[in-house]
């Protein structure tokens, strides 16, 4: 038996020195020490040996093993070495071929748009404020004096989500929750959270059912409110001739005409004189020399009543404007929809 295990010994010194991947090597573990190994099959007949001669024997097959363990250890480490160094010697790389080049990205023409918007009414002394996107029926209609049969409420013209998984307190029809149709729940929001005076823009996305050269469902404002007490339309006028001048240059002319929202008492469309022709005349402007870019006005009584404010004490104005348009005036570009389309043969032409 003492023969034979050396003879075992020797056979896995071979064959082990000799394997070459890692499958091989556990075939020759279990070979030699699985339950069913050589090593096994030679300790079996142990039973018949005197007691003397079962402790030698025993010393022996213990050496025998360690002795296989650590060939086999030896054998994992050297063949993961052998396949690292295969996969370093890989295909000859060489290193002095120029590399790819790619070409370097830049602001899309409405996103740096928005980011002038925002840094020039920083420097007017607006607070930036954000909300959702998917809205409360109350936040972007109710509070802002938009009762139930205004047509904003238009299915053709609002975006409205299912509302029964709300409790039946909050979503009182089947119409309680929209994709937000302006910026201003932000403001209510804001005034819901905070006491005069207030003063803050609101960007970001909005959605409605438009698709068109000049519409698209998901589009970008800029919408903005100051309360406080002795607020006045003179300083609506200020604020937005200000942002008109430094946004589009200081030979800019401004006016304002009598308009119509729900929210604001006088309101007012504000023009600017055409940035294409200056004022002469041309067809983005249909030859009147103006070009009408944003809506504005006094904040209506009773939206000051819904957030809680007296209306006989503060007083507050309120303005909205489309982010793509403004890009459109300032990039020259005809088609709304070309700058979502993500064609790289139209943004590459922006810096």
């Amino acid at each position: 038996m003492q023969d034979r295990l050396k003879a075992l010994l020797e056979r896995a010194r071979t064959e082990i020195s000799s394997a070459s991947d890692p499958a091989r090597v556990e075939e020759l573990r279990i070979r030699y020490l699985g339950k069913k190994g050589e090593l096994s099959a030679v300790l079996s007949g142990m039973g018949k040996l005197a007691a003397e001669q079962r402790r030698s024997i025993g010393e022996i097959a213990n050496s025998v093993k360690a002795e296989v363990e650590k060939l086999l250890a030896e054998a994992i480490e050297r063949v993961e070495l052998y396949k690292l160094d295969a996969e370093l010697r890989g295909p000859k790389l060489d290193v002095t071929l120029p590399g790819r080049y790619r070409a370097p990205g830049h602001r899309h023409p409405v996103s740096s748009t928005l980011e002038e918007m925002i840094q020039t009414f920083r420097r007017l002394g607006f607070d930036v404020a954000t909300g959702p996107e998917i809205e409360l029926d109350y936040f972007n209609f109710e509070a802002l004096n938009i009762p139930k049969d205004h047509p904003a409420r238009d299915r053709q013209d609002t975006f409205y989500l299912d509302a029964s998984w709300l409790p039946r307190e909050i979503a009182q029809d089947e119409n309680a929750v929209v994709l937000r149709t302006h910026t201003s729940p932000v403001q209510i929001r804001t005034m819901l959270s905070q006491k005069p005076p207030v003063r803050i823009i609101a960007p970001g996305k909005v959605y409605r059912r438009d698709s068109d050269v000049s519409h698209t469902p998901m589009f970008h404002q800029v919408e903005g409110l100051l309360v406080d007490e002795g607020v006045s339309m003179a300083e609506l006028k200020g604020t937005l001739n200000g942002f008109a001048r430094a946004f589009f240059g200081s030979e800019v002319r401004t006016r304002f005409r009598p308009s119509y929202f729900p929210f604001t008492e006088p309101s007012a469309e504000m023009h600017i004189s055409c940035v294409i022709c200056g004022g002469k005349g041309c067809r983005v402007c249909k030859g009147s020399g103006w070009l009408e870019i944003l809506g504005s006005g006094m904040v209506h009584p009773n939206v000051l009543s819904a957030v809680g404010y007296d209306p006989e004490r503060y007083s507050g104005f309120a303005f909205g404007m489309g982010v793509d348009r403004l890009a459109m005036l300032r990039y020259h570009i005809d088609d709304l929809r070309s700058m979502f389309e993500n064609d790289l043969r139209f943004l590459e032409q922006f810096p």
